[in-house]
C-alpha cells in the first residue's frame, strides 16, 4: 500500500504532528468517573464491543517492506474472528519515540481490511507512555477514534518497582522527570516479568489493565499480540520469498 502523501518525512515534521495530536488523546473511559461512556462517545469510535483486535508489524529493512498485521478476537471466548495484512515500504526512518511513523500507514491499511469493526485495539508498544504522551497506540487512537490500549515489552525510559508475584499484581510505571504515573508494570502468570500497560485513547488505566488481564489466560502477552505477532511475521516471510522486480 502506498504512504500517504501528506505523511512526514523529516524528524522535525514528525515532532510537530505529535505536538499537533497530543491534545486530541482522551486518556478516560468508562471505568473514570469522568469519562462516563455516553452515545455520542460509542459513536466515535462505532466499534464492536463484542470484538477485540491487536495489531503487529514486521520489517523486511533489506528489502524497505513492512507488514503489518490486524487480528479481530471474540472477547468473550478469544477465538479468532478475523484476521487481514497490508505491505508496504517503510514510511519513516528509525527514530526513537517517533516509531508510530514507521508503523502507522500499514497498520491503518490492515484495519481498513477487515469487515469487522472491533470494538477496542490492542498494540504490541505504548500509549501515554511516550516521551511526548503520544506512543503508537494513542496515535492511532486519535486517527481512527477507536478505543486503544498499549502492552509492551520493556518499560522503554521509565521506571517502575518490580510488581508482586502473583498473577495482577501491578505497579506505577513513573516517568523519572515529572513523577507522573504514564502506565502499570502488570504481571500476567506467577513469576513471570511483567508487561508494560499504558493507555492509548478513550480508555482509562484500570480498564486498560482489566483488559489485559482477561487476553492472558495462559501466556505472558495478550492474545491479540500473539495472534497478530505471528501472523505479521508468517506474511512478511511470505512476502520475502517473492522475488524482487524493481
Amino acid at each position: 500500500m502506498p504512504i500517504p502523501a501528506d505523511w512526514p518525512t523529516t524528524e522535525a515534521e514528525a515532532l510537530a504532528e505529535q505536538e499537533r495530536l497530543r491534545p486530541l488523546v482522551r486518556p478516560t473511559g468508562a471505568d473514570d468517573a469522568t469519562g462516563a461512556t455516553g452515545a455520542d462517545d460509542r459513536a466515535e469510535g462505532a466499534g464492536d464491543d463484542r470484538l477485540i483486535a491487536g495489531v503487529d508489524v514486521a520489517y523486511d529493512d533489506d528489502r524497505d517492506l513492512v507488514v503489518a498485521a490486524a487480528v479481530v478476537l471474540d472477547r468473550a471466548t478469544l477465538a479468532v474472528v478475523e484476521e487481514a495484512t497490508a505491505t508496504g515500504r517503510i514510511a519513516f526512518p528509525y527514530i526513537p519515540g517517533l516509531l508510530a511513523f514507521r508503523e502507522l500507514p500499514a497498520v491503518l491499511d490492515a484495519l481498513a481490511a477487515l469487515t469487522h469493526r472491533p470494538g477496542t485495539v490492542v498494540c504490541d508498544g505504548y500509549g501515554l507512555a511516550h516521551p511526548r504522551r503520544l506512543g503508537l497506540a494513542s496515535h492511532l487512537g486519535v486517527l481512527t477514534g477507536l478505543r486503544t490500549l498499549g502492552v509492551a515489552k520493556t518499560p522503554f525510559t521509565f521506571d517502575h518497582r518490580e510488581p508482586g508475584p502473583a498473577r495482577g499484581d501491578s505497579s506505577p510505571l513513573s516517568d523519572p522527570a515529572t513523577g507522573e504515573e504514564v502506565g502499570r508494570a502488570l504481571r500476567t502468570r506467577p513469576g513471570v516479568k511483567p508487561v508494560f500497560v499504558s493507555v492509548g485513547h478513550r480508555i482509562g488505566l484500570a480498564e486498560a489493565v482489566e483488559t489485559t488481564l482477561a487476553l492472558t489466560p495462559r501466556y505472558r502477552l495478550p492474545e491479540t499480540t500473539r495472534h497478530a505477532d505471528s501472523l505479521c511475521r508468517r506474511a512478511l516471510a511470505a512476502e520475502s520469498r517473492v522475488p524482487d522486480v524493481n
